[in-house]
């Protein structure tokens, strides 16, 4: 097991009406409340007003940011650092799923550093050594950013999509009801499910690691995925099912099914780029490539594929090469079975030679980058990949 440090001090407070603490929980950290939300949904549902109530008797202050959209932009998150600082918040609450929670980031960040511009912190030309405390109410299991040291947002200038992970992104509290989940739509809902499952696979397909705790934790948790994401598709009012996938998303996004070993998210790089391009729903981007990005890299992880397969999907008989191939055509079979896009042409997307390249340029940062820590995978490598996924 390799060296590790676990750090996940978001306090977490789940269950039915849970968004009726919210006040409790956030009058710790701050007195001037930013609310940042979608397009409209927590509105109509009541959700703000709740929230908002919840706060207001808490004795905090309130001021409304909408409109994060599904791939977070720079220019909405940059109009949300100029509302926080005129309304002087002292801390941001993310209101909806990881668009909403990571917009809240992005704008906590800006606001705390008014001298930097915003996409000089996210790609790291300032440091980031200080920002607002951020709270999240979750509506849709999917990203784990409730939990999560990772935000993402869309640059649309340059078309490019990044990520930046700090402990600054760390919420200090995450508030849960997963009855909220039954509003979701299916195919957010499924594409959600698939985030969740890719989230603890770009951290278990590492070679030549030994975790065995780890390696069952994630194992169980991509079982209870599986099995609890069709329910919740078949009926989202199944709130046993509905806590399954909620809890599911917070950890395999906290570090927890990565502990003792290293992370990888080169399918995510596949994604970013297609979801800059296209501005393709997250959770869609990644299903689309995982089987052939699996394809291209499973017998230099041949032990790994074969344990996937064995203890996640049951696979038994035939050799190292059958077993592994097994795991993979049940998991691309798995995310058609919830609707999901298992090609770039399902995807709704039809790249020509001239867009692969491009594509395969941007997730490698134009050849400067090699992906995956199972074997270097460069831009003629992801190329390649993009090809098989077509």
């Amino acid at each position: 097991m390799n060296d590790f440090r676990y750090y996940t001090p978001t306090e977490v407070v789940f269950g039915k009406g849970a968004e009726s603490k919210t006040g409790e929980v956030a009058a710790k950290y701050g007195r001037r409340a930013l609310l940042v939300y979608g397009k409209g949904s927590a509105v109509k549902s009541g959700l703000l007003g709740r929230v908002a109530a919840s706060l207001e008797k808490a004795g905090l202050i309130c001021d409304y940011f909408g409109g994060a959209r599904p791939n977070p932009t720079l220019s909405h998150a940059e109009e949300g650092v100029k509302k926080a600082i005129e309304f002087g918040a002292d801390i941001i609450i993310g209101i909806g799923g990881g668009s909403a929670i990571d917009t809240a980031k992005a704008i906590a960040h800006g606001a705390a550093n008014p001298d930097y511009a915003l996409w000089d912190i996210w790609s790291r030309k300032v440091p980031l050594e200080r920002s607002l405390p951020v709270g999240a109410v979750l509506t849709a299991p999917a990203a784990g950013s409730e939990m999560s040291d990772s935000a993402v947002l869309t640059n649309e200038e340059l078309r490019k999509k990044a990520g930046l992970s700090t402990d600054y992104n760390r919420c200090c509290f995450a508030v849960m009801d997963p009855a909220l989940g039954a509003t979701v739509p299916e195919y957010q809902l499924a594409a959600g499910v698939a985030d969740i499952m890719m989230h603890t696979m770009e951290r278990y397909f590492i070679p030549e690691s030994h975790a065995e705790l780890t390696d069952e934790i994630a194992e169980g948790l991509l079982r209870t995925v599986i099995k609890n994401g069709k329910a919740v598709l078949e009926d989202p009012g199944d709130y046993d099912a509905m806590c399954e996938i909620f809890w599911a998303s917070s950890l395999s996004h906290n570090g927890l099914t990565g502990c003792g070993r290293d992370k990888d998210f080169s399918v995510h790089k596949l994604g970013h780029a297609l979801s800059a391009k296209y501005g393709t729903t997250h959770g869609a981007s990644l299903t689309a490539v995982w089987g052939a990005w699996a394809i291209e890299v499973y017998r230099d992880c041949l032990p790994r594929f074969c344990r996937y397969a064995k203890k996640v999907w049951g696979v038994t008989g035939g050799n190292d090469y059958y077993v592994a191939e097994e795991g993979i055509r049940l998991t691309v079979d798995y995310f058609a079975s919830i609707g999901m896009p298992t090609s770039l042409g399902e995807l709704g997307t039809y790249p020509d030679d001239e867009e692969i390249r491009a594509l395969s340029l941007d997730a490698t940062m134009n050849d400067t980058v090699k992906l995956s820590r199972i074997k270097p995978l460069g831009a003629g490598e992801v190329e390649r990949i993009f090809y098989r996924a077509r």
